[in-house]
């Protein structure tokens, strides 16, 4: 072999060591495998934005940026696995920009971006008392798609004969049925989470989420869900995302490699949350008990988050607000707000409503007293005992749903029996500092389907008016308008079956008026009736309220303002009633007759009035 050769060889042997080191420092020192944020928004009030950077080693890296932008911390933390840097956009227009990691000799870049915001989206209108919200569980509503009901990124498969399994309802059959929604009256769509939940089994609800800057492939893309919004929003509707900040899935990625140990609640073995709420008040509550219910797990499978790390609370704020600008939200529920550590809840509640200072957040406050509801709503006064503001805009009336869980059988009236019992609830308003916008309910996804409590339709039609025409936001559980029954006794899954005619094959249509039975249209024409009257009663939207002392198991209450009023009168006994209504004359004088928006029938003030047993009355007066 001459000596040319040889030096040829030689040369192409170094060139091949070249690339194979760069192949090896690249796999070693360049991946990336996360950026959550995945891109932000130009002239967003919150400007510090904290980007975690996930890959292999890759806090070994100094980090720098492009453009000019200032990077005003790096936090690295015990997993070199992750890097957060916070770089200040404010008055930064939308742009592209590089993130330069350098090890030594080494280095690799990232791209990221600012996308410009819409027009006034810190001012989105909100819901309020104006809509009616409709609570549906994606995967049992309707199957729009059925290609993705399994999907290889997640591991439970679609299996519509198991009843707690995926049933492969998706964002596709919601858009597809947003005509029969309209048709209904409602005119906000809460779903329960979207979000991947790749549970082995049971993960159908959503709330075990295993990523949360991302839809669960079995409901579509964050594509589908951006579109919901917009075909939502063509209708004159609103989205509602049902947000948990108290607990991710055990298959959450970071879990399985978390940034820093305290980023959930650990414990020497695992730890139930006691759920006992009381405690983040009760001033003679011990610290142990305290701590259990903020810092205990809500279940085995459910790793109880850690609010009071500041990276933990930052990265929910973000999370939340990307969501919102995103998806073009309208709203948020969230799940379980009472089991957060509430210092920490109070801020990112706080930091989103800074974002938006019209956007309505409702938190599931499961408990069975008007005060402590009324401690976390915004602006308590009962809070201000303690000094603290949970900043949260709306509560879930509970103590209501309550009442409704058996006033309906209660037919003979006494002191503490009967229609009283709602009565009762509504002279505890005065403790919330705005009692208009909680949210009203006979029955939500986690409770007794009320048409099993109470198989009988004027009992729905009583109930159904009553959260239609009281103060608060009324929201309807999917299905309830057609009659769906459910035992919760049998498990959940029998109080979140699929809506008949969301499936191809179905037998039953319940989407149409012509594929619903005798019974399920009875149901759906009087819902659709009411809550289209709703829509434009301004006067119950915002009109103020005066009850009467229920007399007879019958309660009779106004919605009025300087221009309407509205008279409800609700006979919960089994007998027909006729009562005088010179009673109610600080309401009635200026009006002479009632038209029953049902019948359009007229009926005559300053005579007696007569109800049918177990019936309602709603009299527009003139």
């Amino acid at each position: 072999m001459d000596f040319t050769e040889k030096y040829l060889r030689l040369c192409a042997f170094a060139r091949l060591t070249k690339i194979i080191f760069f192949l090896f420092s690249f796999s070693t020192f360049a991946q990336i495998d996360k950026v959550e944020p995945p891109f932000w928004y130009a002239e967003m009030n919150l400007t510090d934005v904290q980007i975690m950077f996930y890959g292999k080693n890759i806090g070994q890296n100094e980090v720098t940026v492009s453009n000019g932008i200032i990077i005003k911390d790096i936090q690295k933390t015990e997993n070199p696995n992750y890097i957060f840097v916070t770089i200040d956009t404010k008055n930064i227009l939308a742009q592209d920009f590089v993130f330069t990691f350098k090890n030594g000799k080494k280095s690799f870049t990232k791209n990221y971006s600012l996308k410009p915001r819409k027009e006034n989206s810190r001012f989105r209108e909100s819901y309020s008392s104006k809509d009616v919200m409709y609570l549906l569980m994606p995967d049992r509503f309707a199957n729009g798609n059925p290609n993705n009901d399994s999907s290889t990124e997640t591991t439970e498969k679609a299996n519509r004969n198991l009843p707690g399994g995926r049933h492969g309802g998706d964002i596709e059959g919601i858009i597809k049925n947003i005509p029969y929604l309209n048709e209904l009256g409602v005119t906000a769509v809460w779903s329960t989470p979207l979000c991947e939940d790749n549970d082995e089994n049971y993960s159908y609800h959503g709330y075990g989420q295993s990523d949360v800057y991302k839809i669960d492939p079995r409901y579509g893309t964050n594509e589908d869900y951006l579109k919901l919004s917009q075909e939502l929003h063509k209708k004159g509707m609103k989205n509602i995302m049902d947000y948990v900040t108290n607990h991710w899935g055990w298959q959450h990625w970071m879990y399985k490699d978390l940034p820093t140990k305290d980023w959930v609640h650990q414990f020497p073995e695992f730890t139930n949350s006691n759920y006992r709420m009381t405690t983040q008040f009760d001033t003679n509550a011990s610290k142990r008990d305290a701590e259990l219910c903020m810092d205990g797990w809500f279940v085995k499978s459910m790793p109880d988050l850690n609010q009071s790390n500041p990276l933990v609370l930052n990265y929910l704020i973000q999370n939340a607000i990307w969501w919102i600008e995103y998806a073009d939200l309208d709203g948020f529920r969230v799940d379980t707000y009472s089991y957060n550590d509430k210092e920490g809840i109070s801020k990112w509640t706080k930091a989103i409503t800074d974002e938006y200072p019209y956007f309505n957040i409702v938190g599931e406050v499961w408990m069975h007293d008007q005060a402590q509801m009324a401690y976390w709503q915004k602006d308590s006064k009962i809070g201000a005992i303690q000094s603290f503001n949970s900043y949260l805009p709306s509560v879930m009336d509970f103590t209501l749903h309550d009442a409704f869980g058996t006033v309906f059988n209660e037919d003979k009236a006494a002191w503490d029996k009967g229609i009283v019992k709602v009565y009762e609830n509504f002279t505890n308003d005065f403790l919330y500092p705005n009692p208009n916008n909680l949210l009203t309910f006979i029955e939500n996804h986690d409770t007794q389907r009320f048409n099993h409590l109470y198989p009988d339709f004027k009992k729905y039609q009583i109930a159904m008016t009553i959260i239609a025409t009281i103060r608060g936001i009324p929201q309807v559980y999917y299905g309830s308008e057609i009659g769906m029954a459910g035992n919760k006794d049998k498990g959940d899954a029998d109080i979140r079956l699929d809506f008949p005619g969301g499936w191809n094959g179905d037998k039953n249509n319940a989407f149409s008026q012509s594929g619903r039975t005798e019974t399920q249209n009875q149901y759906f024409d009087f819902t659709s009736k009411l809550l289209n009257w709703r829509k434009n009663k301004a006067v119950i939207h915002s009109g103020k309220t005066t009850h009467y002392v229920p007399e007879n198991n019958v309660y009779v209450y106004f919605r009025h303002s300087d221009n309407e009023s509205v008279m409800i009168i609700v006979n919960n006994s089994n007998e027909r009633q006729t009562f005088k209504t010179n009673r109610f004359q600080e309401n009635t004088n200026q009006y002479k007759t009632g038209k029953d928006i049902f019948t359009n029938a007229s009926l005559d003030l300053k005579k007696d009035i007569s109800i049918d047993g177990k019936s309602v009355l709603v009299l527009e007066l003139k």
